[in-house]
């Protein structure tokens, strides 16, 4: 698919509304039906404060998972979900997520949910707009299910994983997704002392079949559970290694990190499109769009602006619901008035 000037997107997840917040602490009290009204009403909140907006890419908001990757494990035969987490007081910090034990061999009978997501998303969203769905790598899905005998380590975890992500991706590209994001922050977090050839193998191979079919994206950031990274941030021990990532588009957190590193992009932009995070959704300072303006000009001195794709550092579920449709608003006027500079 053409990519537009300076594309304005989301990574994937959006708020929830102070109801659905409710509605997910007292889910013995509905029925399925009510948990399918909410969800859809839920996910037209979030489509409707992108379009108010004027993104150019939305999402459904990830409104009908608990988080950007926690309502997948549901679908997965093999696993002993976690009652609650091992930690649950205190300043809350990625060790408060706990971990679901291995009981059997990992499968995923009903696939991963995310084609259904999707399609409701299509049914919603207004006419013309182009959608995207998000789905998270294996890697990344191994980091909350403890080995076992079975599956010693994470990479053991992973290689079974694989498979199942791969085929749920396929069914998105059938069901008619035309842009795609495989969300691997596990890896971008841990790359530092990880082997990054190991990783490049396990993402080329979960993409492979649907590369050339659809507009493909990963989102690579140092995590951000209660606003909180969980690694270095930093991107240099990705590289050069991470350029052989099977994508269209490779999405870096840039505004919580005041542009460190940025020079990385004119690599990058040689080779394939790059997403800019341009709004740092860690932080409740309400970025301007003369501050917008100023990043994307900063960006378009590496990178050409058909190759330039901006949104927010990474997903909004941790964000304020005021503070994430101000910042997509200044992002989305940022982004014009650079591109009517043009």
């Amino acid at each position: 698919m053409p990519h537009r000037p300076i594309e304005t997107t989301v990574i994937g997840s959006y708020p929830f509304p102070g109801w659905l917040e409710l509605c997910s602490t007292r889910t013995d009290e509905l029925g399925p039906d009510d948990a399918d009204e909410a969800a859809r009403d839920a996910t037209l909140v979030a489509i409707m404060d992108q379009v108010r907006a004027g993104l150019d890419v939305i999402t459904d908001g990830e409104q009908g998972r608990f988080d950007f990757n926690l309502s997948f494990y549901a679908y997965l035969d093999g696993l002993e979900l976690e009652s609650a987490p091992r930690r649950r007081w205190g300043p809350p910090a990625h060790d408060q997520r706990g971990k679901h034990a291995l009981v059997g061999e990992l499968r995923a009978p009903r696939g991963l949910g995310a084609v259904e997501e999707f399609e409701r998303l299509r049914e919603l969203a207004p006419a013309g707009r182009t959608l995207k769905a998000s789905v998270p790598g294996p890697y990344t899905l191994a980091g909350r299910i403890e080995p076992s005998a079975d599956y010693p380590d994470r990479y053991a975890v992973t290689e079974a994983l694989v498979p199942i992500v791969r085929g749920e991706l396929v069914r998105l590209v059938d069901a008619g997704c035309a842009f795609v994001t495989v969300d691997e922050p596990s890896m971008s977090c841990y790359a530092w002392k990880e082997d990054v050839e190991r990783l490049v193998d396990v993402f080329n191979r979960t993409v492979q079949p649907i590369v050339g079919k659809t507009y493909l994206g990963t989102h690579l950031c140092f995590g951000n559970f209660r606003a909180r990274a969980v690694a270095p941030r930093r991107y240099a021990p990705m590289f050069p290694a991470f350029l052989r990532l099977a994508v269209d588009e490779l999405h870096l957190e840039m505004a919580s990190r005041e542009f460190a590193e940025l020079e990385l992009i004119e690599e990058i932009g040689r080779e394939k499109d790059v997403g800019i995070g341009v709004v740092d959704v860690k932080s409740s300072y309400v970025e301007s769009a003369d501050d917008v303006a100023e990043r994307i000009r900063a960006c378009l001195r590496l990178v050409a602006p058909e190759r330039l794709s901006v949104s927010p550092d990474c997903g909004l579920s941790q964000t304020a619901r005021w503070a994430a449709r101000a910042k997509l608003t200044a992002l989305v006027d940022g982004a014009r008035r650079v591109r009517e500079s043009l």
